[in-house]
């Protein structure tokens, strides 16, 4: 059960600046300690990982600017989605309609 929630956690934090892939690997890591699926599952995840970042370490300067930006895009769209903006803006007083999510701003 642990090992899920971790997981799951760590899922979500991915896209985020932080340890999103390290909390996935500790999940993994704790569900292989009981489960065989999930041992292969992270010898997998993490070749892909270290592939995915060899990778990137060859591109050139734009390219990397470009996946940096592309993930801060999402994040960007998770909060706008999460309606973070509306609730910060909430704090000082601001409340434009067009920083309240499509999904929870209609409180």
């Amino acid at each position: 059960m642990v090992g899920s929630v971790v997981l799951l956690l760590g899922v979500v934090l991915i896209p985020y600046p932080g340890p999103g892939w390290l909390v996935v690997f500790a999940g993994l890591a704790i569900l292989a300690a009981e489960f065989a699926w999930a041992r292969r599952v992270l010898t997998y995840a993490r070749s892909k990982y270290d592939a995915w970042t060899d990778w990137l370490k060859r591109q050139s300067l734009p390219v990397r600017l470009l996946v940096l930006a592309a993930t801060g895009l999402i994040v960007l769209a998770t909060l706008y989605l999460l309606n973070v903006f509306a609730l910060v803006g909430g704090w000082f007083g601001v409340d434009w309609a067009w920083l309240r999510s499509p999904l929870f701003g209609h409180a």
